[in-house]
């Protein structure tokens, strides 16, 4: 009976953990940010809030362009509701598929790393509210579906609670 006490725990353990980079090392086609960041795209999401209930609606016109290992991504935000916001990147390929990035609204650099076809990329950003100013964090996972396609999942939290989560679909226009 123990030992069956012990396997169920085990069970359980490894069903809650989280993925990480690593459990996609061997997935292709193999994300470059460089390559796939490079040139116009377009980008559609959503943004849900904690209980996953659609708030917001959005577009997303991006121009990317890298010259050797730094790069800039430019985006302009156009939500259903009528706001309009800018994001300029300013992102810098490491060694061993790591990368850094500063924009306006981020505090301090983001941090992320690429293994196959998938990226994490985490950090902190103001964003307002009802008025407010909040510093929030976000846990972003991109998954590159072919050379033109790429999806991204994004969980904000506050206090290491989840508030909301954005998921957005980014297409290559041209390089």
């Amino acid at each position: 009976m123990r030992f069956l006490l012990v396997i169920f725990s085990l069970l359980v353990l490894t069903a809650c953990s989280n993925p990480t980079i690593n459990d996609y090392q061997n997935t292709e086609p193999k994300l470059e940010l460089d390559q796939f960041f490079n040139g116009k795209l377009k980008a559609y999401g959503l943004v849900l809030d904690r209980q996953g209930l659609v708030t917001r609606r959005f577009e997303v016109d991006l121009i990317g362009s890298w010259h050797n290992n730094q790069g800039e991504l430019n985006e302009w935000f156009y939500f259903d509701d009528g706001e309009k916001s800018t994001r300029n990147w300013k992102l810098t390929k490491l060694a061993d598929g790591n990368y850094t990035g500063t924009a306006g609204d981020v505090v301090g650099i983001a941090k992320g790393k690429t293994a196959g076809s998938a990226l994490y990329w985490k950090y902190q950003l103001l964003i307002k509210y009802q008025g407010d100013d909040y510093e929030i964090t976000l846990d972003d996972w991109m998954y590159l579906v072919d050379d033109k396609r790429l999806f991204n999942k994004t969980e904000l939290s506050k206090f290491g609670f989840k508030v909301g989560e954005v998921i957005l679909y980014i297409e290559k226009i041209s390089s």
